[in-house]
């Protein structure tokens, strides 16, 4: 990366946005569990063709994980990007237990527009 990046967080639209120079690089869409416990579920990770290869995903997948533990809530990371990013970095990813993973798929199910990572 060139710029610094601008993290936004949209929770009334579901969308974690990263900015870099002004300019839109790349997106979670995400949703909270209804319910209690609370959850952040990430469903879909983009990163805007000209800005990849900068480990944006990354940056947001890392930004996500550190709203919901300042919120003192799980991530369940139904998008294969973040799943795959929280694999390798579970120092700062810790597995949400499996049934607020079946909860956030019961869910999403119910949620449409989050599938299409709209």
């Amino acid at each position: 990366m060139t710029e610094p990046l601008d993290i936004r967080d949209d929770r009334a639209n579901g969308r974690l946005e990263a900015y870099e120079g002004g300019r839109y690089a790349g997106g979670i869409s995400y949703f909270v569990l209804d319910g209690a416990p609370h959850a952040l579920v990430a469903v879909h990770t983009v990163v805007d063709p000209g800005h990849r290869g900068k480990g944006i995903g990354g940056h947001l997948v890392r930004a996500f994980y550190a709203m919901a533990r300042n919120a003192d809530v799980p991530v369940v990371p139904l998008c294969p990007y973040a799943a795959q990013w929280a694999e390798r970095h579970r120092a700062h990813a810790p597995a949400a237990p499996a049934h607020l993973a079946a909860e956030a798929e019961r869910q999403l199910r119910t949620r449409p527009s989050a599938a299409r990572g709209a």
